[in-house]
């Protein structure tokens, strides 16, 4: 073998010797913030700082001089950044005594040991058996209604429940916590239970009411021809619609009351076009009728009740819901938005088809008109609307769409809207996330801070927990901003104070606000940080998401699925094949922990590398 030059051996000693001595004057500048830190996440906190210190760096020449030698090259120390480094130096001391005849000066290190495990327990509760990795599921409204999805979620491998308090109310939520107590109660299994905070989401306001019109169709086959009539209950206000229909209309008891089944009730859609309702069905409770051409019927369409006998009777439709028509924008064209609360219109046009008003809509925040400036991008609904800020006035902002569907985008109310360029300092609890935490204080195992951007944000938090006397409950931060990935180390170090704590890649505002070039990159760097703060957490959005949907995964989510397993707990949204994905992600997960741990491949024995002397076949 080649001998090492003395000069070499060196050369690296002092690099690491450099690190180490970095690692150690940034603890101490992080001396306070980390006093602050809870006792349990006190080696974790530590190991951050000396992590962020070796990553200040561009190592990547020290790393490959590193596995020349057969050392370590410290592409996997996340976890144990000081001992890696320690263990390093006295290898390279080892080669230097070797190479010089002298006596090596080894120094112990610490011993690697991160708490990781129990950290995750506290938080997220425990794992499935057999599995290490954790399942957590977004629970839609309809699960209110539905017991017996919240049972089998479970019995499938379900170890935590996420209520997002963006969407309906207590009522709601709290059938939610029932369906899962109850189902706790009859499985023996254990169900941790977290509620998103809304955080200063900024969406979309309201739209003007459209035509109070419903369309109703008939189901067609592939050439038009008629495979089932549209079904459309007739009944009094209050009463219980069947499941089975496509629409419930509202009509007088007394007028009803004339209908016999088979008799035929005649009308004139908006379009002036004769159609007929035939009654199949007469109930105490209504009508069930059925329709075989489509139509559009509006607030006062006559409906004219004919009998077998002859006999007819003539009443109009009561109040109908408007329609929602959302704005449809293209590249180019302008969109205003408000300050005040006035409801949006689409743009309107003359004739010639010139533009007279540009559309516009209203946002929820309106404080973030005064933090904008022209020439900033702006997203709208998860990016699939992009557009740049061409004036800003305290009233308005006046945007040009600069990336829609050719044909058009549709934006309605109550989506997200963007401004990753902005500094928009929206730093403090809404008092909405204050109203929900008291709601939901009694039922929640840990809180999730949506839209965190800085540390203050958290200590209102931590605060607000302690004034309910709940500082038992976790908290988890979504970091889904730039603004919270740029201060993730600020932001650990605060959420830190307080165990149980952990953090979510909520990864599809994230897409957006960082743009879908950085996201797989960034996420990489998300989990890297919080392996060394020793800190749980959640990979979400959009994992098995076509299967959930569709009933048949894609094969680019399959392997997302699979680089998921990293992470220590994986969410799914609810879909109509849930129980389908739940059991694909159990399976892959199971799998996927027998050959990787972190960053860490572990090298079980391959099967296909039981080769013998002759090919099959």
């Amino acid at each position: 073998m080649e001998r090492i030059a003395d000069n070499d051996l060196a050369h690296l000693l002092d690099q690491i010797e450099g690190l180490l001595q970095e690692g150690a004057a940034l603890e101490e500048t992080f001396a306070s913030p980390l006093q602050k830190v809870h006792p349990v996440f006190a080696e974790g906190a530590r190991n951050l700082i000396h992590y962020l210190a070796l990553r200040k760096h561009d190592i990547r020449v020290l790393q490959m001089q590193l596995s020349a030698l057969g050392l370590s090259s410290l592409g996997r120390a996340e976890s144990h950044v000081l001992a890696n480094l320690m263990a390093v130096r006295n290898q390279l001391r080892l080669l230097w005594a070797y190479t010089t005849h002298t006596t090596p000066d080894l120094v112990p290190f610490p011993p690697a040991n991160t708490h990781l495990s129990s950290h995750i327990t506290a938080l997220l509760g425990e794992a499935s058996p057999g599995r290490k990795g954790r399942i957590m599921i977004t629970f839609s409204s309809d699960i209110a209604e539905d017991y017996t999805i919240v049972r089998d979620l479970l019995l499938s491998g379900m170890n935590c429940a996420r209520i997002n308090c963006a969407h309906d109310d207590i009522t709601v939520w709290e059938k939610m916590v029932g369906h899962i107590k109850r189902a706790e109660q009859e499985t023996g299994l254990r169900c941790s239970i977290l509620f998103d905070l809304m955080g200063p989401k900024l969406r979309t306001g309201v739209l003007k009411p459209g035509p109070q019109v419903v369309a109703i169709h008939p189901r067609f086959n592939e050439v038009g021809e008629i495979l089932a009539p549209a079904k459309v209950w007739l009944a009094p206000k209050g009463a219980t619609s069947p499941s089975s229909v496509d629409l419930s209309l509202e009509m007088p008891a007394d007028w009803l009351a004339n209908a016999s089944e088979g008799d035929t009730i005649f009308f004139k859609d908006t379009r002036k076009r004769k159609r007929a309702f035939t009654v199949v069905k007469k109930r105490e409770d209504g009508l069930l009728v059925h329709l075989l051409k489509s139509a559009f019927l509006s607030t006062g369409t006559q409906l004219m009740l004919t009998t077998k006998t002859g006999k007819k009777f003539k009443q109009a439709i009561g109040e109908l819901p408007s329609m929602m028509v959302p704005l449809n924008l293209r590249i180019g064209q302008e969109l205003v938005l408000h300050r005040e609360n006035i409801p949006g219109e689409a743009a309107r046009y003359d004739h010639a088809g010139y533009e007279l008003e540009p559309a516009h809509i209203s946002c929820t925040l309106p404080e973030v008109f005064a933090r904008v400036k022209p020439g900033e991008p702006i997203l709208f609904d998860d990016g699939e609307i992009e557009g740049v800020i061409e004036e800003v006035t305290p009233d308005l902002l006046r945007v040009r769409i600069t990336a829609a569907d050719e044909a058009g985008s549709k934006l309605r109310p109550d989506k997200g809207i963007n401004l990753p360029e902005s500094d928009l300092q929206l730093h403090k609890l809404t008092e909405k996330d204050r109203e929900d935490l008291a709601k939901v204080v009694p039922h929640a195992d840990v809180v999730n801070l949506s839209f965190v951007s800085h540390p203050g944000m958290v200590e209102e938090l931590q605060e607000a927990l302690v004034q309910h006397g709940a500082e038992h409950i976790g908290i988890m931060l979504k970091i889904e901003t730039k603004a919270a990935f740029a201060h993730l180390p600020h932001l650990l170090l605060t959420l830190m104070r307080k165990h149980p704590a952990g953090i979510m890649i909520a990864r599809g505002d994230l897409a957006v606000e960082l743009g879908w070039k950085r996201l797989a990159e960034v996420q990489e760097e998300i989990l890297w940080i919080t392996e060394a703060a020793h800190l749980p957490v959640v990979w979400a959005t959009q994992v098995l998401e076509k299967l959930t949907k569709k009933g048949r995964p894609s094969r680019a989510e399959i392997t997302d699925a699979a680089m998921a397993q990293r992470a220590d707990c994986v969410m799914l949204n609810k879909g109509p094949f849930i129980l389908k994905s739940i059991s694909l992600l159990d399976d892959i997960m199971k799998r996927m922990q027998e050959h990787q741990h972190k960053k860490t491949s572990l090298l079980r024995m391959l099967h296909v590398s039981e080769v013998g002397g002759q090919l099959m076949g």
